[in-house]
């Protein structure tokens, strides 16, 4: 049984500095690409960033520069390191597995999903 577990979330002011995991079980882990997702109350799940099993990475077009995906296959685990953190990166952070062909961060693709990490960055 797949189980994706995220820590780190935590309230920074604007500018701070977070580093999200995803700590990943119930497979071979670089098996399938992972994915980091967010959602702010009202608004649709949106793809963060990603990384596939060669160590391609995708990200959405308002985190780059910001946001780094990484993954550590000795230990399992997914990173995302987020930096000059904005209001409007306050959500819920979810990081998803599977296999992928195509758009590493449309979530159409991922049958698997953590409970999320909340991440609140006020002004």
């Amino acid at each position: 049984q797949v189980q994706l577990v995220e820590s780190g979330g935590d309230s920074v002011q604007a500018g701070g500095a977070l580093r999200l995991s995803c700590a990943a079980s119930g497979y071979t882990y670089n098996r399938y690409s992972m994915a980091w997702f967010r959602q702010a109350p009202g608004k649709e799940r949106e793809g963060v960033a990603a990384i596939n099993t060669y160590g391609y990475t995708e990200y959405a077009d308002s985190v780059k520069g910001r946001f780094t995906v990484s993954k550590d296959n000795a230990k399992n685990t997914l990173y995302l390191q987020m930096s000059s953190l904005k209001p409007e990166d306050t959500a819920m952070y979810y990081c998803a597995a599977d296999w992928i062909a195509g758009n590493l961060i449309s979530p159409r693709g991922y049958r698997y999903w953590g409970q999320g990490t909340q991440v609140t960055v006020s002004s």
